[in-house]
């Protein structure tokens, strides 16, 4: 199977949780022998092209023009996108499905769907309504437009939690028959295997204190307030306890101030963004982490601390509720309560070998359910389950193979044509049969091509 990825993030480029997700998916993928292509925005600092475990990937950079406003950018990176796949296929032929991952790669998804006539397939991983607790402004508005255009084109949309396909079909009314929830996943070993250097910890806390942590972008909705809220409880009731809070965002200068009016600034770290090295090593040495959502589609960054041994406490809200089963493999906190978060993680702090038994059942949940591998097993069969649907409509009627020869020879003949305009007929060596995993010129190319139509396959 030969698929086409679309993301407007993917490592070293990493905004949020997309950029990882879509990297452990597309490598999971590659791993069963299945051609996969990502499509994705770069950086000065990446090369163009290059097979990474696997995965072929083609970053492009975006048009070097001002934009006056973050959507223009968007429609903008989506036609130089566009234009990357457009070559893509021009060069080595079709892919049997597309897919889009959330509303900033809409627009390519739904055009290389129309135009080459393949199967879109949408991943919502969030939507704008969910996120803002509603619509407040144009923008939100217009976000949410485009996410249920995304779902409206798609073959089949695939969210990560049962609370985002509620979500998804109260929002945009996408029948609960075009949803399929696959989990995000999360590679255990890349955390059971890190090692901490001596003298790490002492870069964020004293030796003798426990660690509360907490990584994610700081926004409204990552619920990193209540934490603070929460930590005066916490020191009362266990003095050598240290929140370290990592990661960046809007609301950085208000929780910093924050803390510092609630007299906590000694205890209370805002490490700012830290590399994935880091954040697995802080993952390592927390006695607690913690992640207070109001909104939270699924939760990934739970299961790092879960593959990590780390005891967890969450919201009891969206996809970390699926994921926590309370007392068996992490605590849940009410949304919103600073008290309820407090005791839970009071009892993780006090009670080591109770937290002991937590991690241990979170290691062997991340094993057996949120294990990549099994996630794109999961995702391949959905592929073939669409394609199966599409050979039974009119674009589908043709065997892929069959596109190709008809793509092949459409091909020769503009070849062709510019050698006869340059008086010269040679072969031709500038287009190579990589689909079909043999090197041909043209003048075979032409015969194959014939021979296929002549008995009656084209």
């Amino acid at each position: 199977m030969r698929i086409l990825m679309l993301s407007w993030e993917y490592p070293p480029r990493s905004v949020g949780g997309l950029a990882r997700h879509v990297e452990d998916l597309a490598s999971a993928i590659a791993d069963t022998r299945n051609e996969i292509h990502i499509v994705t925005c770069g950086t000065e600092e990446t090369p163009e092209y290059e097979i990474v475990n696997g995965v072929h990937v083609h970053r492009f950079m975006p048009y070097p023009l001002s934009t006056p406003d973050f959507h223009t950018w968007v429609l903008q990176m989506n036609v130089k996108m566009l234009e990357n796949v457009m070559k893509l296929i021009n060069r080595d032929g079709p892919f049997d499905i597309v897919h889009a991952h959330d509303w900033l790669a809409a627009f390519a998804g739904a055009a290389v769907k129309h135009a080459y006539q393949v199967p879109l397939v949408a991943t919502l991983h969030a939507t704008e309504a969910g996120r803002n607790h509603g619509l407040h402004n144009d923008q939100q508005r217009y976000i949410s437009s485009v996410e249920w255009w995304l779902a409206y084109e798609g073959w089949k949309v695939i969210v990560c939690s049962m609370h985002m396909k509620n979500e998804v079909h109260g929002i945009f009314s996408v029948p609960l028959d075009k949803i399929t929830v696959i989990p995000n996943g999360v590679r255990a070993e890349k955390f059971i295997s890190v090692f901490v250097e001596h003298g790490f910890k002492n870069r964020f806390a004293r030796e003798e204190e426990k660690i509360i942590f907490f990584v994610g972008r700081l926004v409204p909705e990552k619920g990193v307030q209540v934490l603070i809220e929460s930590a005066a409880q916490i020191l009362f009731t266990y003095p050598n306890a240290k929140f370290v809070i990592a990661g960046d965002g809007p609301m950085k200068n208000e929780l910093c101030g924050l803390a510092k009016s609630r007299g906590l600034e000694n205890k209370i770290l805002f490490t700012g963004y830290v590399d994935d090295e880091t954040r697995n090593k802080l993952y390592k040495i927390a006695s607690v982490a913690v992640f207070p959502s109001f909104y939270e589609p699924f939760g990934i960054v739970a299961l790092e601390a879960m593959a990590a041994g780390t005891p967890v406490v969450v919201s009891d809200t969206g996809g970390l509720s699926e994921i926590i089963i309370h007392g068996q493999n992490g605590l849940k906190a009410y949304p919103g309560n600073p008290d309820s978060l407090a005791s839970n993680i009071i009892r993780l702090l006090t009670d080591e070998i109770y937290a002991e038994q937590i991690s241990k059942g979170a290691l062997r949940i991340v094993r057996e359910v949120y294990d990549w591998n099994a996630i794109a097993e999961k995702t391949i069969k959905l592929y073939k389950v669409i394609l199966k649907e599409h050979r039974r409509t009119p674009w589908g009627m043709q065997r892929p193979l069959d596109r190709f020869w008809n793509y092949a020879l459409s091909f020769i003949s503009q070849k062709e044509h510019e050698q006869e305009f340059k008086g010269e007929i040679k072969e031709n060596e500038d287009f190579q049969g990589s689909y079909l995993g043999r090197d041909y010129d043209l003048v075979n190319y032409r015969i194959a091509a014939n021979n296929h139509r002549e008995g009656g396959n084209l």
